[in-house]
């Protein structure tokens, strides 16, 4: 299980997205803004932030960057609807962060989020929490 902060300001997708991933058992906070989400990565300790790239208040890449500085081994996946903005934000993030374009199925993000669990555990040397 993984601490799992979502930061989407579409109401419908981040209460899906949080359900899709408590189903797989992962424990989640949502928010519907940046700034709310970086108070959330402040306040708590967590594994991933799943951030759509364009929000209000502090949009996802902005986001990222503030909260790999609070926590450089926080893993960031990018969700967008602007395939352009996902592939620049490839260029400017050097592979550090995956980005996933919507529409997408509830599952390819599951699958998406257990990958980049899972290879970070095994970068890290450590076994991903079932």
């Amino acid at each position: 299980m993984a601490r799992i902060l979502i930061a989407e300001d579409d109401e419908a997708i981040r209460k899906f997205m949080a359900r899709a991933l408590e189903r797989a058992g992962h424990e989640v906070m949502a928010v519907g803004d940046g700034a709310s989400a970086l108070q959330a990565i402040r306040k708590n300790a967590l594994d991933l932030l799943v951030a759509d790239i364009v929000m209000p208040e502090l949009d996802g890449v902005a986001l990222s960057r503030k909260a790999m500085a609070i926590d450089d081994n926080l893993k960031v996946i990018f969700i967008t609807g602007f395939s352009a903005v996902a592939m620049n934000v490839r260029q400017t993030e050097n592979g550090k962060t995956k980005v996933l374009s919507k529409p997408f199925h509830l599952k390819d993000l599951v699958a998406a989020i257990e990958r980049e669990l899972a290879a970070s555990a095994s970068a890290s040397g450590t076994t991903p929490l079932a």
